[in-house]
């Protein structure tokens, strides 16, 4: 499509592959770069076009998205091309803590050039659909300048916040949730299998309940956000008395020798609670446990 803004976009593993091929499908003239040639065949074949030198790459468009492992990688790969970003907006969608994002946005600042963290709710292969979530921190006015051609990644494109550290900030809090979730699941997995039953005939039964947490998290989030932890829906004591006894057997009826020692800290955190007079306060209260006050992340 005429018009649409050029793009480049710096690192072709799964991700970068998939971040490419939703400008080209958006009809936005898309450059790439790679250590590899051969990484770039895939999205060189959908209409894109390849550069070996990072400072040609950088200088074909106007908008560089970047996404490599990390903020340190990323610096040192535009190192050579750092005169050529003045003017330029730069988007990084890797992983990294607020501290990196911080850092990485001084080192836009210092090379003129107006900065976007950013961080890719999903899988490389939801890249592009309507409801993928990719979060953007960073100058306002720059988002909004270029909202249209981000918005090719995802139709969740959400501008968190003017401060370029709250993108890997949210990052961060939900990527908290996803492992221990999935370890959840899989441990019921072993005590179904345990017995002989199919994996799958929990997937329903999983999914569901999932979705029954997903309602209960306003409440808690009101509890966390005004203190009060004296009306629970589900207190402390309720949950540790069901993770003590699970975690001290490691057998079960339902699923004999299931190793559980992975949930050992989550015990210790609600004994901790616990003995400091929370039995019957909500297990929202655990949040000032899990807080570190006066530290930046």
């Amino acid at each position: 499509m005429a018009g649409e803004t050029p793009v480049t976009v710096i690192g072709l593993g799964a991700m970068g592959t998939a971040l490419a091929e939703a400008f080209i499908d958006s009809g936005h003239p898309t450059t790439v770069w790679n250590r590899s040639h051969r990484k770039a065949e895939q999205v060189v074949a959908k209409g894109a076009e390849f550069r070996a030198d990072i400072q040609e790459a950088v200088a074909a468009s106007p908008l560089v998205v970047t996404c490599v492992t990390t903020y340190d990688i990323t610096r040192r790969i535009l190192a050579p091309a750092a005169d050529h970003l003045a003017g330029r907006v730069l988007v990084t969608l890797n992983s990294g803590t607020p501290s990196g994002a911080r850092e990485m946005a001084a080192w836009a600042a210092g090379h003129e050039t107006r900065f976007l963290d950013g961080a890719v709710m999903s899988v490389p292969s939801a890249v592009g659909t309507p409801d993928t979530l990719v979060f953007y921190s960073g100058d306002t006015a720059t988002f909004r300048t270029h909202e249209a051609a981000l918005g090719a990644l995802g139709g969740g494109t959400v501008h968190l916040a003017a401060e370029p550290d709250v993108a890997a900030l949210y990052d961060s809090a939900l990527g908290g949730i996803l492992l221990p979730a999935l370890l959840g699941f899989l441990q019921g997995a072993a005590m179904v299998t345990g017995r002989g039953l199919p994996a799958d005939t929990l997937v329903p039964y999983a999914a569901a309940w999932l979705e029954k947490i997903g309602a209960i998290l306003p409440a808690l989030a009101e509890e966390i956000d005004t203190g009060d932890y004296t009306r629970p829906g589900s207190s402390v004591g309720i949950f540790h008395d069901g993770l003590s006894s699970l975690v001290d057997d490691g057998d079960t009826e339902e699923g004999p020798g299931i190793d559980t020692t992975w949930l050992g800290p989550v015990r210790d955190l609600l004994r901790r609670a616990v003995a400091d007079g929370h039995r019957d306060h909500s297990v929202s209260v655990l949040t000032e446990y899990l807080r570190r006050p006066g530290r930046s992340v």
